[in-house]
């Protein structure tokens, strides 16, 4: 079997991150959390992942921190996979797969799911990055500087 590339020592932030979350089982496992799955029963059946895969993958988000296992709400003997403030950070990461996704992937007219604000009931602004002052920042006008 080849040995995984490890990124966990690199001095990219993209590496280390792709390092950590970057597998697909892993995004829809962090995604699914967002969504309410709380139990391995409830995330498996989602999925349609193996129980062998998808135990692996828990174990790994519960090892790097973006997944927490707390006992069961309901009192029963289960275990609860609960996404810590770490995994919660990934929301605009979940957010902006979803919307580059929505742009790029599918038909005009075609069916998919949508995230809307349960406040407003619209749909969520479509994401952007932007500069310390405000602006609206692409690739062409950043550049990337080593810290430290």
């Amino acid at each position: 079997m080849v040995e995984r590339t490890r990124f966990d020592d690199s001095d990219c932030p993209v590496a280390r991150s792709v390092d950590t979350i970057g597998d697909w089982w892993s995004m829809l496992i962090v995604r699914d959390a967002f969504d309410g799955s709380r139990r391995f029963g409830e995330f498996q059946r989602g999925l349609g992942v193996a129980k062998n895969i998808l135990a692996a993958r828990l174990r790994s988000l519960v090892a790097s921190g973006v997944l927490e296992t707390l006992p069961a709400s309901d009192g029963s003997a289960y275990r609860e996979y609960v996404l810590t403030p770490k995994g919660r950070g990934l929301f605009p990461v979940i957010v902006a797969l979803r919307q580059w996704g929505e742009q790029n992937l599918f038909d005009p007219g075609e069916s998919h799911s949508e995230m809307v604000d349960l406040r407003q009931g619209r749909p969520l602004r479509t994401m952007e990055v932007r500069s310390a002052d405000g602006r609206r920042v692409d690739a062409d006008d950043t550049v990337v500087n080593k810290v430290g």
